[in-house]
């Protein structure tokens, strides 16, 4: 059955993956060497296999940590609710992560070796999210994780990949994205505090409380937008403000998350979803126009 195989994926997260590719690709339309369609559909593909293969892995191996219970209250998880094996899932997630592998090929010949060293690293980084002697997700580095790999990385590679130059604009736009993504990280570690704390999962919000918390994910929400503005400036196009049109998203996202607990949680991770896809597609959109 295909049903619990989209479950385990979370299409829901996977704009965490598409986004960066997004934005690097319309900061490197105004750039000399332009867009190349073939680069833009490798790395879009290789995020998406890669970003669902972190969610296979963290599928199988929080149940198996004990992380993932019957008292969960997120999402269902298929391996703890018996939908599918923990190894079924983890063959699952090697295969994404080659197929990962299969679309950096070309970029590998365009790039040389400073795509491989990308490439090596967040296929590691996949896997050592959730799994590994130090698991990055239960010592409180899953925002620094977030950060680099769908930040800085994502974007900040797809721009490479097309331009073959990196600059502090695609940087700037990278740490926008990787924020972005991390209130998803945040919103999800607040509602399973809990759970977390039970199963010695030590995430930022075990480590310093609720409010600090809620605090973080103020500060990932609204640092995007003054990112933005940073990179208008930068670039010299008032064109790339447009994502300032979805600041009222990330409002309202704030004024549910100071109001939620718990299960609650949930429909605050919507909002930040959809803000997350606001921002990507008005950034492109200023791209294009300008």
């Amino acid at each position: 059955m295909i049903g619990p195989w989209i479950l385990a994926a979370r299409p829901k997260t996977l704009s965490a993956a598409v986004v960066p590719v997004l934005i690097g690709s319309a900061l490197a339309a105004h750039e000399p060497a332009g867009v190349r369609w073939w680069v833009f559909v490798c790395a879009l593909v290789g995020a998406v296999m890669i970003q669902v293969a972190t969610n296979f892995i963290n599928d199988a191996l929080d149940f198996k940590k004990g992380a993932d219970t019957g008292q969960r209250l997120g999402p269902l998880r298929v391996t703890q609710a018996g939908l599918i094996s923990a190894e079924g899932v983890m063959r699952a997630a090697w295969l994404c992560l080659f197929f990962a592998a299969i679309c950096g090929i070309p970029l590998l010949y365009r790039c040389g070796w400073p795509m491989l060293l990308v490439g090596l690293a967040s296929i590691a980084a996949a896997y050592l999210y959730t799994g590994g002697p130090y698991p990055l997700a239960y010592h409180g580095l899953g925002e620094l994780f977030v950060i680099v790999f769908f930040g800085f990385i994502a974007v900040g590679g797809t721009f490479y990949a097309h331009s073959l130059q990196l600059t502090r604009s695609a940087l700037v736009a990278g740490f926008a994205a990787g924020a972005l993504a991390t209130v998803l990280l945040v919103i999800n570690n607040l509602r399973d505090v809990d759970g977390d704390r039970r199963s010695n999962k030590r995430t930022t919000v075990v480590r310093f409380g609720t409010r600090f918390a809620r605090a973080e994910i103020a500060f990932f929400a609204l640092a995007p937008f003054a990112a933005d503005a940073l990179v208008a400036w930068m670039r010299d196009d008032r064109w790339l403000l447009l994502p300032l049109v979805a600041l009222p998203l990330a409002i309202m996202l704030l004024v549910r998350v100071a109001r939620s607990n718990g299960a609650e949680l949930n429909r605050c991770l919507g909002i930040a979803g959809a803000l997350q896809w606001a921002f990507g597609l008005l950034f492109v959109l200023g791209s294009v126009i300008g």
